[in-house]
């Protein structure tokens, strides 16, 4: 009598558990994922700061009435703006330093060097490439909202102000003006502030006489005393 032979389960089963299939359309490639642009997603261009867009609507054609202009490129524009920090304090105390810079990269909203001393001077114990302030250069958008915060808020809130002293130009359409405190500044909280310090502002533009320079700041809004 022939032993019927019996499965032990060595066999092997036919059916696998079901995997679920990733689909590659929403899968990101690593390199796009630090670009939503690249990957198809649409990005909202930014917006046009308020001030810039006045000058180009009608500061700029009321700047080629005013000054007699023959073509719309030699109306005078703003360039830049530097703001510069300087702090003697810092010689004996260089922490201080490093508060007056990250409060310059809260006011300007972008990041400030530190600047060093061009000679020495022994009176002040003071040596050659010491670090002694900060300062930030403003283009672009950047440029144009601080100008705006600057007029709009900041300088209302100095104590009895009685505007700008346009006398203050280069002889080639650049304006500079000093500020007593950083604390006018809305980014800047009182209880933080471990020291109170000034800075100097410069509006670089491209007007070829004080007097270009002059019309452009005050149609921009920069009140100059009377």
């Amino acid at each position: 009598m022939e032993q019927s032979k019996k499965n032990s389960g060595t066999g092997k089963s036919k059916q696998s558990a079901s995997k679920p299939k990733s689909s590659k359309k929403d899968a990101i490639p690593v390199e796009h994922q630090d670009n939503p642009s690249a990957s198809g997603i649409r990005m909202e261009p930014a917006p046009v700061p308020r001030l810039k867009k006045k000058y180009e609507e009608s500061i700029r054609g009321a700047l080629i009435n005013e000054l007699s202009l023959k073509n719309v490129m030699e109306a005078p524009k703003l360039s830049k703006i530097t703001i510069n920090v300087g702090l003697g304090e810092a010689v004996a105390n260089p922490k201080l330093l490093d508060s007056a810079v990250k409060e310059l990269e809260l006011i300007s909203g972008q990041k400030a060097v530190k600047t060093k001393a061009r000679k020495s001077i022994a009176g002040f114990k003071l040596r050659e490439g010491m670090p002694i302030g900060s300062m930030v250069t403003l283009r672009g958008n950047k440029m144009w909202e601080f100008l705006d915060r600057f007029i709009s808020i900041a300088l209302p809130r100095i104590r009895d102000f009685k505007g700008l002293n346009d006398k203050a130009f280069d002889g080639r359409g650049n304006f500079t003006t000093g500020l007593r405190e950083q604390i006018i500044f809305p980014e800047i909280k009182y209880d933080e502030v471990s020291l109170f310090h000034g800075m100097d502002i410069t509006f670089s533009t491209t007007a070829r006489t004080d007097n270009e320079g002059r019309a452009l700041l005050r149609h921009l809004g920069i009140p100059f005393r009377k």
